[in-house]
């Protein structure tokens, strides 16, 4: 078969088209979710920007042809074009192995339940406050599991509330935040306390403090982020660091919840648990779990 032949034009509208930070977000997200694809509604969510906005970043995506819509019921579900990404990464030098874009789609194992009608595998997502980063990350995991995968957050010093400018954050992107609320990471740590597969920590501050010993023996990774808290003085900004740290933890979660985890050994698993931390925003103490 003839090879596409290259067209300087295209390649330009192509990288002006990733050239603005919500439409890359949205490329690695597609990437992350191929080759099935995603929904506007859950894309709009899973980065935290408005419909509208989206559909603009969308249709151009779409014109460069690096991304492709079909209809999916009364759904449109968007996907990567992988041979046109393949083509782009291959056009700048860029093709030295397999991307993120261009690995092969992981097949999806069947689901072997724990129990009947209960998840798969359980999740403890640790902070120090449980305010914020865990808050987020505990919604997300439980929505992207799809009932596959189940999880809690706590804190070390939990503050005892969740921040409002995340509920609000969380609401209005859809998900429910009745049961969402502060706690002490103790409690897991209790006789009765569910089973753990997995502990993960999002601040720096949680990693390095003396866990208790959780029943279950699972595996524990670092996916530090800055705290959304700490930055800017105003409301405005605040808000905007709150959705960067969404949007952060929403692409960790996204590589996270489709890993074949049935198919991989704890050795594996433990690698692709710290190579997740490793994404954009990571901490520096994420980034050097990596290496050990």
């Amino acid at each position: 078969m003839a090879s596409t032949p290259f067209n300087p034009d295209l390649l330009v509208e192509q990288l002006q088209a990733v050239a603005q930070s919500s439409r890359f977000a949205v490329l690695r997200l597609l990437a992350r979710h191929e080759p099935y694809g995603l929904g506007a509604g859950d894309i709009a969510r899973l980065i935290a920007v408005p419909h509208n906005t989206l559909s603009t970043h969308l249709a151009q995506l779409e014109s460069a042809g690096l991304i492709r819509s079909r209809k999916d019921g009364r759904r449109v579900v968007y996907a990567v074009d992988r041979a046109a990404t393949a083509r782009m990464l291959e056009a700048l030098g860029l093709c030295l192995g397999p991307t993120e874009m261009q690995r092969p789609p992981m097949a999806i194992p069947a689901l072997k339940e724990r129990k009947e009608g209960g998840p798969r595998y359980t999740v403890l997502v640790l902070c120090t406050q449980n305010s914020a980063r865990s808050i987020m990350a505990e919604a997300l995991i439980n929505r992207e599991g799809q009932g596959r995968i189940q999880a809690f957050s706590a804190g070390s010093r939990p503050r005892g509330f969740v921040d409002p400018e995340v509920l609000r954050l969380l609401g209005s992107l859809g998900y429910e935040t009745a049961e969402l609320h502060s706690k002490t990471w103790q409690s897991f740590a209790e006789a009765g306390a569910p089973g753990m597969d997995f502990v993960i920590t999002v601040c720096d501050a949680a990693a390095g403090e003396k866990c208790p010993n959780w029943p279950g023996h699972p595996l524990v990774a670092h996916w530090g982020i800055p705290d959304p808290l700490e930055s800017g003085a105003s409301a405005v900004e605040r808000r905007e660091a709150l959705r960067k740290a969404y949007r952060q933890l929403s692409a960790r979660v996204a590589a996270f919840v489709t890993l074949p985890i049935e198919d991989m050994s704890p050795a594996k698993l433990r690698s692709e648990l710290a190579r997740i931390g490793c994404l954009e925003g990571a901490t520096a103490r994420a980034l050097e779990q990596e290496l050990v």
